[in-house]
């Protein structure tokens, strides 16, 4: 691949940029394999019945085997690939990734459900197990709700019987198959909103569509596509 030139960008010429476009382009073509290798290293763990890998990948078959559509079997084979990046905050890591190919329902259960997962053990911890009511009036509630109790806390069985990572392959590179395009361009299959925020055109529902708000519990503006004005969301 060719160089860039420049030493500071705003001297950088048009050749120069589309090195810059090409090595992106280059980025996320390499982005499938770069998660899979972080699936990979999952598979060292020692401390579960099951290593989280397998953990993951059992998230997705259960899904696959429940008719979920592509997009939600690859958030549930995906959904714990980054704790070893983030142990706060892991969900909110793999969700910002994705955020760009998946609807405004599984980013936020992406974000959320390691939150939702503490109703299943948070009184061991001395911890509210309901901490995820704050939520309520969320789109995406009662999907994570499901998605934690059917494919996330029982997926830590060594006698079930996973598909194997070659099932899900074709699935990731489908999902993550999109042009690269700089912040603040239109992206193809996006809906715009105000401010410069653009959502990702995942193949679910994007009816309810908005930017994302409200991922830590605290009172953050919430961009309505209608008006755009923000409204403050329920703790």
């Amino acid at each position: 691949m060719e160089k860039m030139h420049f030493t500071r960008m705003d001297q950088g010429t048009d050749e120069d940029f589309q090195i810059l476009k090409q090595v992106h382009e280059h980025t996320l073509k390499e982005l499938p394999d770069r998660l899979f290798g972080l699936l990979s290293d999952l598979g060292k763990d020692t401390a579960y019945n099951i290593t989280r890998r397998d953990h993951c990948l059992q998230s997705a078959t259960r899904a696959l085997r429940d008719g979920k559509d592509e997009e939600y079997v690859v958030v549930a084979l995906l959904h714990d690939a980054c704790e070893t990046l983030g142990p706060f905050n892991h969900g909110e890591v793999i969700a910002a990734i994705l955020r760009p190919f998946i609807s405004r329902d599984n980013y936020w259960m992406l974000a959320q459900h390691g939150l939702f997962q503490t109703y299943f053990y948070a009184a061991h911890l001395g911890l509210d197990p309901n901490a995820r009511d704050k939520f309520r009036s969320d789109p995406a509630y009662e999907q994570t709700i499901e998605f934690c109790a059917k494919y996330d806390e029982v997926s830590f069985d060594p006698a079930y019987k996973n598909e194997p990572l070659s099932t899900f392959e074709p699935m990731v590179r489908r999902v993550l198959s999109k042009d690269w395009t700089p912040p603040g361009a239109r992206r193809r299959g996006t809906r715009r909103l105000g401010l410069g925020l653009s959502l990702g055109g995942g193949q679910g529902d994007h009816r309810r569509q908005r930017a994302i708000c409200d991922l830590d519990g605290g009172r953050r503006p919430l961009l309505h596509e209608e008006d755009q004005s923000p409204m403050a969301t329920g703790g």
